[in-house]
């Protein structure tokens, strides 16, 4: 009896790590290659325009896989973008949608007032999700100069790393 209970157990366990694994294979991850490469792409637009930047990009779990601050970007841009990310990446939005979320499109209060006020809570736009297809891998941060330039050096960075986010 013991030796058919653990034989149940054991293939069972089989099953089961054979059956994540296979997950794994089928799952896109956000790699830090594909970090440091949309990470180069921030740089080289905010370089272009002038503005001095953080970027901060964290994979689907909102876990930190790369950071860099430009010379010159302001001191809480770090965790500006930090935060950014980590907003981005745990409503699966970008952050400028829980801009509006929080105070509307024309200032005057949206359908989520409080979203502003949440601890850690950033709802500036700079934060923008990951994805590969349909599936989530992550989001970039950016933070450093207005929120539609942060934004758009967010924009840039994934734009440069297309090929690579399939």
């Amino acid at each position: 009896m013991y030796l058919k209970h653990l034989t149940s157990g054991l293939l069972f366990l089989t099953s089961a790590i054979t059956m994540q694994a296979y997950a794994f294979d089928k799952q896109p991850v956000l790699n830090l290659e594909t970090a440091q490469k949309i990470a180069a792409g921030c740089q080289a637009k905010a370089a272009k325009e002038g503005w001095k930047m953080s970027v901060t990009i964290v994979d689907a779990g909102a876990n930190p896989i790369y950071f860099e601050r430009m010379n010159g970007a302001y001191i809480a841009s770090a965790e500006l973008s930090r935060l950014k990310a980590i907003n981005s990446a745990s409503m699966q939005l970008p952050t400028s949608m829980l801009e509006h979320f929080s105070f509307g499109k024309d200032k005057k209060g949206g359908p989520a007032p409080g979203l502003a006020n949440l601890p850690g809570f950033v709802t500036l736009a700079g934060g923008i999700p990951l994805k590969a297809g349909e599936d989530f891998l992550g989001a970039v941060g950016v933070s450093g100069g207005m929120p539609d330039q942060d934004a758009a050096c967010a924009q840039a960075g994934i734009d440069s790393a297309k090929s690579l986010l399939k």
